[in-house]
């Protein structure tokens, strides 16, 4: 298993359990419906086709890796999203996209330098 090496401010654990809860099609399905708003297990599943348990199993990964909360009021669990739970992937996100702007930009300059064909013919 390759070593991770953190970063300032990165939770390795915590980008991986993100990264494993949006690997999933059914999971990023409930994220976007939620995203309208709290809904229940029930209402999550309606459009899915699998079983309560199943959707239930996916909710508990999306619950882990911190992009849902749930409240259970009598015999109703309704979940909703996480305030900033993707917060952590797009930092880490961000913080990509700026290295590898820095390296484009610097290949950029090279090939800027070198002389075209043209010049020399």
């Amino acid at each position: 298993m390759p070593t991770r090496i953190a970063r300032r401010g990165e939770d390795p654990e915590r980008l991986d359990r993100l990264f494993q809860a949006l690997a999933d099609a059914s999971r990023r399905s409930m994220i976007d419906r939620l995203s309208a708003g709290p809904a229940s297990v029930s209402e999550l599943a309606q459009p899915l086709a699998m079983t309560l348990p199943s959707v239930v199993k996916h909710l508990a990964v999306l619950e882990s890796g911190g992009i849902v909360l749930s409240e259970k009021r009598g015999r109703v669990r309704t979940y909703r999203i996480a305030p900033d739970a993707l917060a952590a992937v797009e930092t880490w996100l961000a913080q990509r996209k700026a290295r590898y702007q820095l390296q484009f930009d610097a290949l950029e300059r090279y090939l800027a330098s070198q002389p075209d064909d043209e010049d020399e013919a």
